[in-house]
């Protein structure tokens, strides 16, 4: 969801941090797929040397081959407008649990997602002093009422574990061919990126305690849905599209500038 809110300064929408924050204890097991060494597929005659590059500086998204080549999931499409302007994550969440046999809406994942209360605070001249933290739960207001923000990972996962006991996986931080093998398994994953799929251009900052969040103003998050060798396909909870396809990439380095996060189940 392209995240935008307009406040008396006009200023625009909130985006994510790329500044990783307090790890929050998980009441509920969330699977954290550790990177493992895997049979890899050399697809040229320089590729060996480029390989042990690869694994000698973590250079991650080159040469590990997905599963299959090609895969297409066909996940429902639901839309966040008009209840929640902000709720991209909540809505692409509901679409990978309504694909996964859940009878759940996003209005009942907006009430059930943890939120962080703190309110906003601003200087005179408009700018963002602080804010709350998306690591704990949704920053603002989901509706669109008042500013909203968003939410990451953990809480997103700790939401799978509440409707599949002990089947959510978070992806966050592995390599984008980790997510794809994950896809062509038959899983869509909630992954973050921004509102256009490239590279954010516009940040915010704010102090959260002893921390600062740094945020891209542009912050979505879609479903990717499927994949070939040149292009990804995304359900776009907020421009209503579905299999949108974006060049692999252009979302790949939109992905990693969000801090690679991305959520699925198994």
């Amino acid at each position: 969801m392209m995240k935008i809110h307009i406040f008396a300064l006009m200023i625009p929408l909130f985006g994510f941090s790329h500044t990783q924050l307090i790890e929050l204890p998980t009441p509920n097991k969330v699977t954290y797929e550790q990177p493992q060494q895997q049979p890899v597929q050399i697809i040229s005659d320089k590729s060996i040397n480029d390989y042990i590059f690869q694994q000698n500086h973590s250079i991650k998204d080159k040469l590990v081959t997905p599963i299959s080549q090609t895969k297409m999931i066909h996940v429902p499409l639901i839309k966040q407008n008009p209840e929640l302007r902000y709720g991209c994550e909540v809505t692409s969440l509901a679409m990978v649990l309504q694909y996964a046999g859940v009878k759940v809406s996003k209005m009942e994942l907006y009430n059930k997602v943890k939120k962080d209360p703190r309110p906003i605070k601003r200087s005179s001249s408009g700018d963002i002093l602080g804010w709350g933290n998306p690591h704990d739960g949704f920053v603002g207001d989901m509706t669109g009422r008042n500013a909203g923000y968003a939410v990451f990972d953990q809480p997103i996962a700790q939401l799978v574990n509440e409707y599949l006991p002990d089947r959510a996986v978070n992806l966050t931080n592995q390599s984008f061919d980790k997510v794809l093998q994950h896809v062509s398994k038959g899983y869509p994953v909630v992954v973050w990126t921004t509102g256009d799929y490239r590279l954010p251009d516009r940040w915010e900052s704010w102090k959260h305690g002893n921390h600062v969040i740094k945020t891209p103003l542009d912050l979505h998050a879609v479903v990717l849905v499927g994949y070939d060798q040149q292009f990804v396909y995304l359900n776009d909870p907020l421009s209503g599209r579905k299999k949108v396809k974006v060049n692999k990439k252009r979302f790949i380095n939109s992905w990693h500038a969000l801090k690679s996060r991305a959520v699925s189940y198994e």
